[in-house]
């Protein structure tokens, strides 16, 4: 006691504020040490007035519209559907603006053309490096103000790329984009949580078309722009696209609450690797996605070496002109849609699109190299089998946990981006060794395999191979969710995790395992 005395008068008046019994010198010491700093404080409070709080704060905020109301869920409209597909168009489009113009690239900042090519590479890498670990998040957090935070941070840091002189800070640049280009994958997700089971199918194709949509117009306005002005100028189109995107979703898109609030981020990771190796619905769709997405890549690499190199010897403008065949995809997709994938079960559209695909290679493969008709064909039949197969894969693994359909997608999208790297590296081996037939060649295997491992487990089928629940292509006949409400609607209705158990559930049958 006579210590803590003793003490009292090298503490000053803070002493008066601190009771005697039990403390003693380093406790003293201690509490001075954790009082806080006056500047501390001062620039704590200007973190929290800086500007991300603030554009956090700007972006959380919502118009009475959008607020998520549980006696009054958001129903899922036409205007809704295309104002998803018009995002999904104006943000995929950054990873494509570069690839037309990696010459006039290479030539700017004086760089070699394998240099140039990074460009397009490390854009991908950061889409892989967003689509494996932002992705999974969504199915933790509200979507609404993930999807716009995306959005601006990809679009402010774009204003970069629009001005520097330094290439390695415009592949840094680059990479980062790519990270926050995930959006429309965010956005499939949410187009199968809004949409009713019935028009799922055919709301999904619209905003794939999207996506499509996005591939056309970012290569040709990027090699129509490049050929007549600065390619600079292409990137500040992109920029402006960009926040109309932001401004357009900050005042239309939806609320919608998280769906597993608490779930431990690392053990969703983990998830997704486990029901991979244990869903055998989602295994069979990721091969298949793996495979297609191989075939597509390597088409659309080689062509242009195809149609540089003689007897055709085009443009850059004039093999740009290629991605119009997209408009056939963009037009048939949601015809497709509704009239085979509403209406049957999923792996007959994926089949069918499949078959579609193979009959335009093999065409493709041996005329092309004397005929530009072969290309063509092969554009428009690749397209639009993609399109037709990836949209209903989709559809169908976004039946299998309606609460972790972001990353069931991102899952998905994983095998997805691994078939493209494949694909690259596959086709542009065989063309420098054997030309168009060699890398032709290898697309029909890609496809062949493909639909080996479509036939080889039926739509109804609970293990990993065979048809042990009948050959009927009927959706009617299929095991489905309940048609005529949207899972918004549903989860109001049927609260709870156990929803799935009940057996008074709306659901037609009980959940494949």
């Amino acid at each position: 006691m006579n210590e803590d005395q003793s003490e009292k008068p090298s503490i000053g008046p803070e002493t008066e504020n601190i009771s005697p019994v039990g403390q003693d010198k380093s406790a003293i010491d201690t509490d001075q040490r954790d009082a806080p700093d006056p500047s501390a404080v001062a620039l704590d409070d200007t973190a929290k007035n800086g500007l991300l709080t603030k554009v956090i704060n700007i972006l959380g905020w919502m118009p009475q519209r959008c607020r998520y109301d549980p006696e009054n869920p958001p129903s899922f409209t036409l205007s809704m559907n295309i104002l998803l597909a018009f995002s999904g168009t104006f943000t995929v489009a950054n990873l494509y603006y570069p690839q037309p113009i990696l010459n006039v690239l290479a030539e700017d900042f004086n760089v070699s053309y394998e240099k140039a090519s990074d460009v397009a590479a490390l854009s991908q890498a950061g889409y892989a490096v967003g689509l494996l670990f932002l992705c999974p998040l969504a199915d933790m957090i509200p979507r609404r103000p993930f999807i716009l935070f995306l959005i601006w941070m990809t679009a402010t840091i774009w204003i970069g790329l629009c001005l520097t002189n330094n290439f390695n800070v415009f592949l840094s640049l680059s990479f980062l984009c790519g990270v926050g280009t995930v959006t429309p994958q965010l956005m499939l997700p949410l187009v199968g949580d809004l949409a009713p089971a019935h028009r799922r199918a055919s709301s999904l194709s619209v905003v794939v078309s999207g996506l499509a949509l996005g591939l056309l117009i970012a290569r040709v306005l990027s090699g129509i722009v490049a050929n007549f002005t600065s390619w600079r100028n292409i990137y500040w189109l992109a920029f402006g696209a960009q926040y109309l995107t932001l401004v357009l979703l900050f005042f239309y898109l939806p609320d919608y609450p998280a769906k597993n609030k608490g779930l431990n981020y690392f053990k969703a990771l983990w998830g997704m690797a486990v029901m991979v190796v244990t869903e055998p619905l989602l295994t069979q769709a990721c091969i298949i996605g793996f495979l297609l997405s191989a075939a597509f890549t390597s088409f659309w690499t080689t062509l242009t070496f195809l149609l540089a190199s003689p007897p055709y010897e085009y443009s850059s403008l004039e093999i740009g002109c290629f991605a119009f065949i997209g408009i056939v995809v963009v037009a048939l997709a949601p015809v497709w849609s509704r009239l085979i994938t509403d209406r049957f079960v999923f792996l007959f559209s994926v089949v069918l699109g499949l078959a579609f695909e193979l009959i335009g290679i093999v065409i493709s493969t041996f005329i092309g190299s004397f005929t530009v008709a072969g290309p063509i064909i092969h554009a428009i039949m690749m397209d639009s089998g993609t399109n037709f197969s990836h949209t209903a894969n989709r559809s169908n693994v976004y039946n299998l946990d309606p609460k972790a359909r972001n990353r069931v997608n991102t899952a998905y999208m994983v095998f997805a981006f691994a078939g493209q790297i494949m694909g690259t590296a596959v086709g542009n081996r065989l063309y420098a060794q054997g030309g168009w037939v060699w890398s032709g060649s290898s697309n029909i295997a890609f496809i062949g395999v493909a639909i080996i491992v479509g036939i080889a487990r039926g739509p109804r089928e609970t293990g990993w191979v065979g048809w042990s629940k009948g050959w009927n292509i009927r959706k009617d006949d299929a095991p489905k969710r309940t048609p005529e409400i949207s899972d918004v609607e549903e989860a109001v209705q049927q609260p709870g995790p156990a929803e799935a158990e009940n057996p008074q559930s709306k659901s037609d049958v009980p959940k494949e395992k």
